[in-house]
């Protein structure tokens, strides 16, 4: 109970020094004195995280595959620059990917499709997307698919 209570107070001192600490138990296999409550804000915290990274770089991809397809006043200035942003998100988002996240992703897709709509309209001040994601998302995370 003691070290679970000094691993409280390291939480809320030294949080990397706590997180090192909770690695060397559960490595010892000392489940009995982890901190527990701590532990799983954390988990909840990292899962957060990352659901926000992926759809993040979902929502860059789409973005600028809409710039790509629609926006035809700039397509010729900056077309290249489109293709190679769609290229990163696409690889730094594959590196990312867990099974679990490209579920979660799939099933919010219309979601981050109309926010990635929402700023594109702001920045082109153009109307004509699509009401509904017209992309699936295999040819998102595709890397040789453009529209």
């Amino acid at each position: 109970m003691k070290i679970t209570t000094n691993l409280n107070q390291l939480y809320e001192n030294d949080e990397n020094l706590w997180l090192e600490e909770t690695i060397k138990l559960l490595k010892q296999k000392q489940f009995n004195q982890l901190d527990l409550e701590n532990l799983i804000e954390e988990l909840i915290s990292l899962g957060k995280r990352d659901l926000a990274k992926a759809k993040g770089l979902l929502r860059q991809i789409i973005i600028h595959i809409l710039l790509l397809q629609y926006w035809q006043v700039e397509y010729q200035r900056n077309h290249r620059h489109w293709i190679g942003e769609i290229k990163t998100f696409r690889y730094d988002l594959d590196n990312h990917l867990t099974t679990n996240l490209t579920k979660k992703i799939q099933d919010d897709l219309e979601n981050i499709y109309q926010s990635a709509v929402d700023f594109v309209k702001i920045k082109t001040d153009l109307t004509i997307f699509p009401e509904k994601c017209p992309y699936t998302l295999v040819e998102l995370l595709d890397n040789n698919y453009l529209p």
